[in-house]
């Protein structure tokens, strides 16, 4: 039997971060010692109270049944008494919805307001569902490069209005990831002018959020800007914030209409989020932030340490005020790829090319702080030896 993918399926470029594990694993089968700075999956472990509270969950056989909905009434709550405390935005119950991690849902948001041949603004380098989910629902991604001389924000004016005109979503993502950019209040402002002049949805994505390492550069929310919940939505995960990338919970939250319609997509392809993962997360989310500091601090560490190193090698980075990943220029003379391939061949070092996220990226690679002090001390040491 022939097998024949659909067209969809074959305009898909290969997933980035699957490629990079089997990078990875080809390299262990040969024995290298591999110190993995590539794909952004925590280290630490997810935090004890929030483990036994999952634990006292499972117990319950109320938490054993199909979840359907838009989610745990006091899992939203507790998302919307956080949202309030660390944003000052209030939100309705109806302006929230589980998700089965934020990219999940952000995958899942297309299929709503998507149609064949509509455009999705989508920033480059960029997580690469926005414009893969984009493709899967017949959409054209219409890239926005980040450009350091730009502060990694996209140039909205530059924008053409045909593509403005056809346009029905708009990702951003602050913190940036690969960029470890923040945003500043006066582009989000413009970002809502754009939208309510052409009739666009913001998609902003925070998964980031909660990783910063100094309160001048907290990272704000989109939803803080008058007119927001107007034109838009904000994703969020428990993921980074709470090491629960395995879990698979996050929400998204913002304009109502928007947020039914993300809910009608999944009511059609899942069946929501584990109620004992919501338990968790509530948990998560009205506990003591005390668990989240001390993370910031160890990747604080673990930053200053690999920037710092890098900048005595002579490496061109500058010190991320955001997110657990570093965006350093690759040497001179060589390519994204050429950078990973050599790190990965002399030095057994594995981190991701720019140009993988985006033809914006390239000239740059990027490093998670996601091994600890150790790890990244020998990674150095290996980089050092490398002959540029």
């Amino acid at each position: 039997m022939k097998i024949n993918y659909s067209n969809k399926l074959i305009k898909l470029p290969p997933y980035l971060f699957i490629e990079i594990d089997k990078r990875k694993k080809a390299a262990l089968t040969k024995g290298v010692d591999i110190i993995s700075l590539g794909v952004g999956d925590p280290d630490l472990p997810t935090p004890k109270h929030i483990v036994q509270s999952m634990r006292t969950a499972l117990e319950n056989p109320e938490n054993h049944k199909y979840p359907f909905g838009f989610g745990l009434i006091k899992y939203r709550q507790a998302i919307a008494d956080w949202f309030e405390h660390r944003f000052n935005v209030k939100l309705a119950l109806d302006e929230i919805c589980a998700l089965i991690g934020s990219k999940e849902g952000i995958g899942h948001m297309h299929l709503g307001f998507v149609n064949p041949g509509d455009f999705v603004l989508v920033p480059e380098p960029g997580y690469p569902v926005y414009s893969t989910a984009t493709i899967l629902t017949d959409g054209i991604p219409y890239f926005m490069p980040l450009l350091e001389e730009n502060n990694f924000l996209p140039c909205l004016k530059d924008i053409p209005s045909a593509i403005l005109s056809k346009a029905k979503i708009i990702f951003v993502n602050y913190p940036n990831n690969p960029t470890c950019a923040i945003s500043q209040e006066n582009f989000y402002l413009e970002l809502i002018d754009l939208a309510k002049k052409n009739n666009i949805i913001v998609a902003a994505d925070a998964a980031y959020s909660e990783i910063y390492y100094q309160e001048q550069y907290k990272p704000s929310s989109f939803l803080e800007l008058p007119g927001a919940k107007d034109v838009g939505v904000e994703f969020h995960s428990l993921s980074k914030t709470y090491n629960m990338t395995g879990w698979r919970i996050g929400w998204v939250c913002g304009n109502k209409e928007i947020i039914s319609g993300i809910a009608k997509v999944k009511d059609n392809y899942d069946s929501g989020v584990f109620q004992a993962t919501q338990e968790a997360g509530i948990t998560a989310l009205n506990s003591s932030k005390q668990c989240v500091q001390d993370m910031r601090n160890i990747y604080k560490e673990r930053r200053d340490i690999l920037v710092s190193g890098l900048q005595k090698l002579k490496w061109e980075v500058k010190l991320p005020q955001a997110t657990f990943y570093v965006w350093a220029k690759v040497p001179k003379g060589y390519t994204s790829s050429q950078t990973i391939i050599k790190l990965l061949d002399e030095a057994g070092i594995i981190c991701t090319p720019g140009n993988g996220m985006g033809k914006s990226g390239e000239g740059y690679i990027r490093f998670a702080l996601t091994v600890n002090v150790e790890r990244i001390k020998e990674a150095l040491l290996r980089i050092r030896t490398i002959q540029w």
